[in-house]
């Protein structure tokens, strides 16, 4: 069976970043911990996709991704300035969430959720860096094709019911009239999140 619209398809693989020397691992999808995703849904980001699709289980593959192809530039543009105050929870500010460092889901003017992380904090304004973590980078993806099966109807029916936007979204780079959003995102390893950008997020 092959990698194709809506098969499950489970992954491994190692996520390095950056050129030659400077390599890094950013991530690894292991066969006890794998990345696991639908095909076809956009819950990935398109070209890692492209790079899987047509695989079977037991084939390796090794591919690059551009920043075009991945997560953009870097932009300063998507450091933002925000009030310190809607970021009150209760009436009161919540300085254990509000550290530098720390990524936080937000929601813009649209109702489109999107993640920010913290890059000051005064006594009056926040500086939300919301460009994706993995922005500007080259991503460098090793790994191997673990399973490959035909998504239950359940699955996708879930799948599709699922509120909140997934890594493949381009919904979600709206950083402007942000306010403080609901706490319950859901980062989808690898595709959709920040916790590990992995292959879709």
């Amino acid at each position: 069976m092959k990698v194709e619209s809506n098969k499950y398809v489970t992954l491994a693989y190692n996520l390095h970043v950056g050129e030659g020397d400077e390599r890094e691992l950013m991530e690894q999808a292991t066969v006890d911990s794998p990345l696991e995703f639908i095909f076809g849904t956009n819950s990935m980001l398109e070209a890692f996709e492209q790079k899987v699709e047509g695989l079977s289980k037991g084939d390796t593959f090794s591919f690059l991704l551009t920043p075009d192809e991945a997560y953009g530039d870097y932009e300063e543009e998507k450091i933002v300035e925000l009030p310190i105050d809607i970021f009150q929870v209760e009436g009161k500010i919540d300085h254990e969430m509000l550290f530098e460092g720390n990524t936080l889901p937000m929601m813009d003017s649209y109702g489109n959720r999107l993640n920010g992380s913290v890059v000051s904090v005064n006594d009056t304004m926040v500086t939300m860096d919301f460009n994706h973590p993995l922005a500007g980078e080259i991503l460098h993806f090793d790994g191997s094709v673990l399973g490959v099966r035909d998504a239950s109807a359940e699955e996708l029916t879930a799948l599709f019911t699922t509120a909140g936007c997934g890594c493949g979204s381009d919904d979600c780079d709206d950083s402007e009239g942000c306010d403080c959003g609901s706490h319950d995102h859901s980062h989808h390893h690898h595709g959709n999140g920040e916790g590990g950008c992995g292959c879709g997020c």
